[in-house]
């Protein structure tokens, strides 16, 4: 107990910069004449503490102690800091008092540089409960089970080892070992319904940061060349950014690796006839025979 005391009030000086011995008394609980014992044995330790008396005095310890005795640079601190604020974040504020006391420590201000939200425009709930079970699941290696909905349209049970969470292109996944393929799958967080945590444990070994981007990027993509209309100009700078180009016609030109599946003409064709898809033929023919299918539904 005395030892986590001792702490505390080292914690405490470095959050507040100065106390007084009847204040540190009545926020441990204890005497006053314990309070000096405790801020000899924190001064035997090598911590540099000291006291003040008369007005604006007090029981200070000295400034700069933490940067001197730490290895971390002030850009290493303001790195950490951030990458709580990031985390917290995604953690709906539970990593708050974990920032305080390192911003505390660090005698570092928190600049409030990101928010993140789950939930979609035009959505009313968000995808935060389904993130946050996972990233429970992969801290404690609990097995998870949920339905999930494949973009080939079929559906199935699924028992997973929950590795990673990944976010790409716009998306979050769940990186991890399927027992029904046995082996490693992608899900997309937005198809898995039903989600269930495991008491079941796991111990698999991981592959790598590399290895997996790897299997990201070696999956089968189509460069093609697309033209669209200047009335969707917003979402074609929102999506492809600095690969645009544009004619005198205010038309706009867009080369890009897109998926080779199903899911590429679905994209395609959510820019209604805004869009026009100049290379490669062989994909101008396959969305030619597309729209002759969807022609003939609405033939009487």
């Amino acid at each position: 107990m005395e030892q986590s005391r001792l702490f505390k009030i080292v914690y405490h000086l470095l959050e507040k910069g100065k106390s007084t011995a009847p204040e540190l008394a009545e926020k441990f609980e204890v005497s006053i004449r314990t309070i000096y014992w405790d801020l000899d044995t924190i001064s035997a330790a090598g911590i540099p503490i000291y006291a003040t008396q008369g007005k604006g005095g007090g029981i200070f310890i000295m400034q700069d102690f933490v940067l001197n005795k730490s290895l971390l640079s002030e850009q290493e601190k303001e790195q950490i800091l951030m990458a709580l604020q990031g985390i917290s974040a995604t953690e709906h504020n539970q990593t708050d008092e974990l920032l305080m006391k390192l911003s505390g420590l660090f005698q570092s201000k928190v600049t409030n540089w990101i928010e993140v939200d789950f939930s979609e425009w035009y959505k009313n709930t968000p995808n935060y409960d389904v993130f946050n079970l996972i990233k429970n699941a992969i801290f404690n290696q609990y097995t998870i089970t949920f339905s999930y909905f494949a973009r080939e349209g079929n559906y199935s049970n699924r028992t997973v080892e929950p590795i990673k969470l990944i976010f790409k292109n716009k998306d979050w996944y769940l990186y991890g070992f399927c027992l029904l393929r046995n082996d490693f799958r992608f899900f997309k967080l937005t198809r898995i319904k039903d989600l269930e945590i495991s008491s079941d444990t796991f111990i698999r070994e991981v592959k790598s940061s590399h290895e997996i981007e790897t299997v990201i990027k070696n999956k089968n993509f189509i460069h093609a060349k697309l033209k669209f209309s200047p009335k969707v100009a917003f979402r074609v700078y929102d999506e492809f950014t600095d690969n645009v180009s544009k004619d005198n016609q205010g038309n706009l030109y867009v080369n890009i690796d897109l998926p080779d599946n199903e899911t590429l003409f679905s994209y395609i064709l959510s820019f209604g006839d805004n869009v026009e898809i100049l290379e490669p033929d062989y994909l101008r023919h396959s969305m030619k025979e597309k729209l002759a299918l969807m022609l003939e539904k609405y033939i009487t």
